[in-house]
């Protein structure tokens, strides 16, 4: 299975969008790379954990000439698969079914009446105060 292949498969499973689903797996593999950049584990329970191991440098040889060839210690990405995992692809036991939590409702915007027009105040009267004649 592909990529594109995982993201007509997921979502076809969430009905949510394509577009929406390759954002999340994007953003997903983003995450775990950063987090293995760093040197972070990334445990998803029940699935398998991915985290950075050390590699020894070591002898190999080059499949032309057969000559050694020394290969330099790396970091290289690992994952080790959970028990569930385990127990699924093993057949022990049987996927559960997909649960997925229900949308919040949307709320819908609340008619107003018509709003009738709005009579404007009487202007205050100016009370005019009369001066006096000296």
């Amino acid at each position: 299975m592909n990529r594109a292949e995982l993201v007509e498969q997921v979502a076809k499973a969430t009905g949510q969008p394509k577009s929406e689903v390759t954002r999340c797996l994007s953003g997903l593999i983003y995450t775990v790379t950063s987090a293995l950049s760093r040197g972070d584990k990334v445990t998803l329970v029940g699935f398998g954990t991915f985290e950075r191991r050390m590699r020894k440098a070591r002898t190999g040889r080059n499949p032309r000439t057969l000559a050694p060839l020394k290969i330099a210690a790396a970091k290289v990405p690992a994952f080790r698969a959970g028990k569930e995992l385990k127990d699924i692809v093993n057949g022990r036991t049987k996927q559960p079914n997909l649960v997925l939590a229900k949308p919040a409702k949307a709320v819908k915007p609340v008619k107003k009446a018509a709003a009738k027009p709005v009579k404007k105040a009487a202007k205050p009267v100016k009370k005019v105060a009369k001066k006096k004649k000296r």
